[in-house]
Parts: C-alpha cells; sequence; structure tokens
C-alpha cells in the first residue's frame, strides 16, 4: 500500500485555487455528516450522478460531494499534493476551467461505461484524476514522498511518473474488471471517471499549456 505526503516539486505562487477548492468539499462534507441518514442519502440522490437518469447539473454538484472521511481525506491529499504545482503552472483562472473540465469529462466517461446504474456517484476524484494526469506531464523528474505498508512500514521517495502511472493502471485495470459486474457490486467506484479525468488532464494540459514566465525557470521539473 502506497500513501503519498508530499511531493519535491516547488511552487511558485501561492495555490489560492487548490486552496479554495479544499476547502469548500472540506465544508459541504461537514454539512453533509450533520444530516441524519434520511437527509443525507436524499442529498447523494438529488445531487450526485445517477447515470440511469442523469441530469447534467449533477456533473458538477457531484464533484463536491464524498461519501466519508476516508473518501474526501485520499481526495483532498492528492489535491494539495499535485494541485498546486499544476495551478502554478496554468494560473489561477485556467485552473479553474481545467479542474471543472476535467471533473465534468471524468462524470460523462463514468457514465457511459455505466449507463444503467441507479448507484449515485460522487466525489471530486475524477478532476482530481485530472490533476494528476497533467503532473505526469508536466513534472516527470519530480519525486513524492510515499508512505509505504508492505512486510513493513517506510518512507521512500518514489518517481513521480512511477507512481502516477501505476494508480492509473490499477484504476484502469479496475475499470476494465468491473466490465462484466455491476455497479452495484463495485461499491459505487467511479474507476471510469479516474480513467477518464486522468487521461482528459493529460490532453488539457497540452492544449492549455503554461505560463511562460513558468517554464524559463531552470530549476524546475520538466
Amino acid at each position: 500500500m502506497l500513501i503519498p505526503l508530499r511531493d519535491t516539486q516547488p511552487s511558485y505562487s501561492r495555490p489560492i485555487v487548490t486552496i479554495i477548492l479544499i476547502a469548500i468539499n472540506v465544508l459541504v462534507f461537514l454539512y453533509e455528516i450533520s444530516l441524519d441518514p434520511y437527509s443525507l442519502n436524499h442529498l447523494v440522490a438529488v445531487y450526485g450522478v445517477v447515470p440511469d437518469h442523469l441530469r447534467y447539473s449533477t456533473l458538477l454538484t457531484s464533484m463536491f460531494l464524498h461519501g466519508g472521511w476516508a473518501h474526501i481525506g485520499g481526495n483532498m491529499l492528492f489535491l494539495w499534493i499535485f494541485g498546486d504545482n499544476v495551478e502554478d503552472v496554468l494560473g489561477h483562472f485556467k485552473f479553474v476551467l481545467f479542474y471543472v473540465a476535467c471533473g465534468l469529462f471524468a462524470g460523462l466517461v463514468q457514465v457511459l461505461m455505466n449507463p444503467y446504474s441507479r448507484v449515485p456517484t460522487i466525489g471530486a476524484s475524477g478532476a482530481i484524476a485530472g490533476v494528476m494526469g497533467a503532473y505526469l506531464l508536466k513534472f516527470r523528474k519530480a519525486r513524492v514522498l510515499t508512505l509505504v505498508f508492505f512486510f513493513f512500514i517506510t518512507f521512500v521517495e518514489i518517481p513521480a511518473p512511477f507512481l502516477l502511472v501505476y494508480w492509473f493502471i490499477m484504476q484502469l485495470f479496475s475499470g476494465l474488471g468491473s466490465i462484466a459486474y455491476s455497479q452495484a457490486s463495485q461499491g459505487g467506484v467511479a474507476v471510469w471517471a479516474h480513467v477518464g479525468g486522468f487521461l482528459v488532464g493529460i490532453l488539457l494540459i497540452k492544449i492549455m499549456g503554461g505560463r511562460d514566465r513558468y517554464s524559463r525557470r531552470p530549476q524546475l521539473h520538466w
């Protein structure tokens, strides 16, 4: 088991958008856990993505809902580790567009791969997968301090490409395996949203590019 803790890539601007996104997600989650079970189920049913009767507005609203402490904790950790550098590359405004576009596309991929599912899909992981895809393309020489659980527990600096490609392959194989099963049997994990978000993140960072003053810094890992 691998848990990334921080990366070695410096960021040269304040990650305002990343911080705001984390704050919004945390505040929404705190509201979720304040609800009684019936109200919470209703909230998820209304604002989560339900492929069998899709409402396109939920592709956006579902990105700010989470299913538990581990769900939001993992998502926000990954967003914090990789989001600041991608925001630094794109600039604040373009990063907002990038993040939302990745999340929307990821949701659509999940719907296309499970069109008749009635299980609500929620979470920011599709958008964050896009951030990870962009990070892979822009910071190939970066390393990530990772907590490793195997037969022992240790801290290791792992090359970012290895960690990100490993994560993507795990999602891809989980998605391929889920084709033979119902969405319910997979516990509602939106693995195809992860795959779709990751790939569109790579594509969008190529299209949107980066700020010139960022690319001229020789000490950055490109």
